[in-house]
């Protein structure tokens, strides 16, 4: 009977200590489940007013699922220096790093961002559960482990008017806040941690929050940013944004070497486009040895964006007497690249980009097929038949607008 409960506990799905909220929002009563909680998907029946409120307006979206872990001592930064590919040791109190994380043979774990919250006291934000990693690789250190998942509440607000809203329930003025730095302050009377990151590529802000006052929070951000367009904003809004943005997802783009069947499903930073945070100038750290291997030798694989050409599929569809066909939401299918008739790589997602009016989509590609401008053809499926149609591959992110990075002057 104590095993039959435990595992009830353990696989029936969790609630965010925003589900009072969302779930009396929530139209569609669409929900995915992330991490083992029930998450939205789209709180209206279509999710086109979610995707142009992240773009024109505020987003609102609950991101408590992410796993979130409290690590504390003397030995911290050393520990995590040696941990990520990125350089911790010039991470200072407040700022936040985004970073992959290798096992010894130089292939992605995961990945998520790295927040310095004082001397010797960090959070570390994944996409899956890496628990048993970090207490692995932190035998005989100095310091402590913490699964912080189900004590911080997280909320992202995500679109031009972010920072507006937030000015005008936040203590304290956000316009000096950097791109990925973080400041403490309060909302009414609540504690929160804010800082200058998010999933869309755009400007936007992670609020971290004691669950005790998550719904105080929520409901004041709604009644405060009404005016300014804030709109809750559910998953499939989020999955566009993010390919616009050309950000990686774990379990769409990449497998984690942890869960890969075979070697030829796993990747390193270099063959996710990650290169940039691998600072080889580190004494040491987890997967450099193979690392430095991979970097003399150049990566086998690159990750690219793409745009699928109109005018041909237009033809397609015309010949099949169909109206062209584009997908209403992100997809997550793996769909086969072809150069000169011989298959060079695959898209891993994409969606057809209402702002940029773009048929996108993120994949890899063998290198030598990697270059920008290259055509390919891309795989279709036109009334039951497979087609190809052009595609170019095109520089990432797709959507990248100045607002992002910057301060109001």
């Amino acid at each position: 009977m104590i095993y039959k409960n435990n595992f009830h506990a353990e696989t029936q799905l969790k609630l965010s200590p925003f589900f009072e909220r969302t779930s009396k929002l929530n139209e569609s009563q669409e929900w995915r489940r992330w991490s083992g909680y029930l998450s939205a998907t789209n709180y209206e029946l279509s999710h086109e007013n979610e995707y142009f409120a992240i773009r024109t307006k505020a987003a609102l979206l609950d991101i408590s699922p992410l796993y979130k872990y409290i690590i504390e001592g003397p030995d911290t930064q050393k520990y995590l220096h040696r941990l990520v590919t990125r350089n911790i040791n010039i991470c200072k109190i407040g700022q936040v790093m985004y970073t992959p994380w290798c096992d010894e043979d130089g292939k992605v774990i995961d990945d998520g961002t790295v927040q310095r919250l004082s001397e010797n006291t960090f959070r570390i934000t994944s996409a899956e559960p890496n628990l048993e990693w970090l207490q692995y690789n932190a035998m005989g250190l100095n310091l402590k482990i913490k699964d912080d998942s189900k004590n911080t509440a997280a909320l992202a607000l995500q679109g031009p008017n972010s920072r507006k809203i937030l000015n005008t329930v936040a203590k304290d003025s956000l316009d000096q806040l950097k791109f990925f730095w973080m400041i403490n302050t309060n909302i009414k009377d609540c504690p929160v941690s804010i800082s200058r990151t998010g999933y869309t590529g755009d400007l936007g802000y992670e609020i971290w929050i004691d669950p005790k006052d998550a719904l105080t929070v929520w409901d004041i951000l709604l009644e405060k940013g009404k005016s300014y367009g804030i709109t809750p904003t559910g998953l499939h809004a989020l999955d566009i944004s993010r390919i616009e943005a050309g950000l990686i997802l774990l379990d769409v783009d990449y497998i984690s070497s942890r869960h890969a069947i075979i070697e030829s499903r796993k990747s390193s930073p270099y063959e996710l486009g990650l290169g940039w945070a691998v600072k080889m100038n580190k004494k040491n750290f987890i997967g450099k040895k193979a690392l430095e291997k991979e970097l003399a030798r150049g990566p086998e694989w690159e990750f690219i964006g793409i745009e699928i050409e109109w005018d041909q599929l237009e033809k397609l569809y015309r010949e099949a007497g169909l109206a062209p066909g584009l997908p209403s939401t992100a997809w997550r299918t793996s769909t086969p690249l072809y150069y000169n008739n011989q298959q060079v790589g695959y898209a891993t997602s994409g969606a057809w980009s209402p702002i940029l009016k773009k048929y996108i989509a993120l994949g890899h590609l063998k290198s030598n097929f990697a270059m920008n401008g290259t055509i390919l053809d891309f795989e279709v499926k036109i009334e039951h038949f497979r087609k190809l149609t052009k595609a170019k591959v095109v520089k990432t992110p797709f959507f990248d607008p100045k607002r992002k990075r910057s301060c109001p002057k």
